[in-house]
């Protein structure tokens, strides 16, 4: 099984961030992977994408021209990439900044509030790790079990002060109904 996803807003939202959790939960794994991140010269407010392929087999290539999944975490975002997801595939909007609904009928959307939610919860800029819950939970490319293993990963020594807040931000995105 191969899931391709494309994570994409503006720097500073966490864009690179949530894919290398992806990344880094599906080696835990023991899967294939590829992890492409992108991002404008201006690394805050540009422009930020974060293509990850998780496969149970080798990786042919690290771009996801058409993903399964859509993380759209601002308007433009989703004006730029909602055409190329797959017929059948879903799409992640959060909707504290997009007013917008998903044109496309041929997909499964979820209209996540999830910067309201990381401010409401004190959770500062962890909309992407609370996107990231919900999309476990409902597209599961990588399993629930495990999620601490991966998040002590990616959280530096410096910023270790954060791990529990990462935790919770995922488990409030997994819990959305």
């Amino acid at each position: 099984m191969t899931t391709q996803i494309l994570i994409a807003g503006f720097g500073g939202q966490g864009i690179l961030f949530a894919g290398k959790f992806l990344a880094n939960k599906g080696l835990l794994e023991g899967r294939q992977l590829s992890w492409l991140p992108s991002y404008g010269p201006e690394m805050r407010g540009g422009t930020a994408n974060c293509s990850v392929v998780l496969s149970d087999e080798p990786v042919g290539s690290p771009i996801v021209n058409s993903p399964d999944v859509l993380i759209a975490m601002n308007l433009p975002s989703l004006d730029k990439y909602e055409s190329a997801v797959v017929p059948g595939g879903t799409i992640y909007v959060d909707s504290t900044l997009i007013g917008r609904k998903v044109e496309r009928t041929d997909v499964k959307v979820f209209y996540v509030p999830a910067t309201k939610l990381a401010q409401t919860n004190a959770l500062g800029n962890l909309a992407n790790m609370i996107m990231l819950g919900k999309v476990i939970r409902e597209s599961a490319p990588v399993a629930r079990e495990g999620l601490e293993d991966a998040v002590r990963s990616v959280v530096s020594a410096k910023h270790a002060d954060l791990y529990d807040a990462n935790l919770k931000a995922l488990e409030i995105g997994y819990e959305l109904n």
